[in-house]
Formats: structure tokens, sequence, C-alpha cells
């Protein structure tokens, strides 16, 4: 019998796989869109990414207090420490990402005249300390802030890749039950 993670463990893990993956699109999406639907697309990425943030919190705070199921003893001692190491920085980019979209959105020169909106719901304040600077500072933060989210987001996509691929790799080629850990009973 495998062990599997624990059911909100896996709902946090999916639901956070789908919003990564949907911001990835809409980041590529907004280049090959009229201009007059980029804004709107900008704004639900930020949206997602703020919930982004939010979930992560949720799941370390879940990680702290729920041990997750031991890996397979079949896993040659490099796989455990690459998966765990790519685990380590999957958690720490999916806090990083959103909260450098945020910096850089609140250091944004028009962010003033453009207010975010959760979804359409209620409006997402901006980082007081940062909306207060002089604009030059701010013009500055935003530039590099947005590199950095940009940046990140490259390491992302490769965390990502190899997260997949080991999994794929484990469950076809090991042939260990490595996705029905990770899904739900």
């Amino acid at each position: 019998m495998i062990e599997r993670y624990r059911t909100p463990a896996v709902v946090l893990h999916w639901l956070m796989a789908l919003m990564v993956l949907t911001n990835i699109a809409l980041s590529f999406a907004w280049d090959a869109v009229p201009d007059a639907q980029v804004r709107p697309l900008i704004d639900l990425h930020k949206s997602i990414g703020v919930s982004v943030l939010g979930l992560v919190i949720m799941r370390v705070l879940w990680r702290v207090g729920h041990k997750p199921p031991a890996m397979p003893l079949t896993y040659k001692p490099w796989e455990a420490r690459l998966s765990s190491g790519v685990h380590i920085l999957l958690y720490v980019l999916l806090f990083a990402m959103p909260l450098t979209g945020w910096i850089a959105d609140s250091a944004w020169k028009d962010a003033a005249s453009h207010p975010m909106h959760w979804f359409g719901l209620f409006e997402w304040p901006r980082i007081a300390a940062i909306t207060h600077l002089d604009l030059a500072t701010r013009n500055a933060m935003h530039k590099q802030f947005e590199s950095v989210h940009s940046l990140s987001a490259k390491l992302l996509y490769v965390l990502i890749g190899l997260h997949v691929l080991g999994a794929l790799k484990h469950q076809f080629l090991d042939s260990e039950q490595e996705l029905q850990r990770m899904w739900f009973r």
C-alpha cells in the first residue's frame, strides 16, 4: 500500500498547480492579444498571483503541522536529495513570485490611477510604504522587481519541468505509484 498525501495537501497542490499554469499561460498571452485585452489579462494574473501567495502560506502552515509521507525506499539517494531540493525551491519561488510581482505593481508609476481588484470583487491594496516613495525611486523599484519577477519565472519553469519529469519518471520508468501519492482518494 502506498503512503498518500492527505486531502488538504492534495487540494492545495492541484489548486496551486492550476493557478500557476494559468498565470504562465496569461503571461505569454498578453503579447498575442490586442492592446484593449491586455489590461484584463494582467489584472487576472495579479489576482491569481496574490491568491497563490495566500495558498502557499496555507500550504507551508499545513506542512509544518503535518508530516508528508516518506519517499519510497526505491529512490536513489541523489533522487531523494534532488526531489527535496526542487520542492524547497518551489516553495521559495511560489512565495517570492507573487511577492515580487506585488512589489513591482505597487511601485508602478500608474498604480494610483489603476487600482487593482481581486477578481473584480474588491480593491486589493498596494504596499503603502512603496506607493508613497518618490517617483524616481518607485520607477527604479518597479524595474528591479519586475526583473527579479521575470528571472524567477524562468527558474520556476525549470523547477516545474524537473518536478513533472521526476514524477513521470518514477511513475512510468520505475513503476512506482508516484502520481497516486498526490491524487485524491
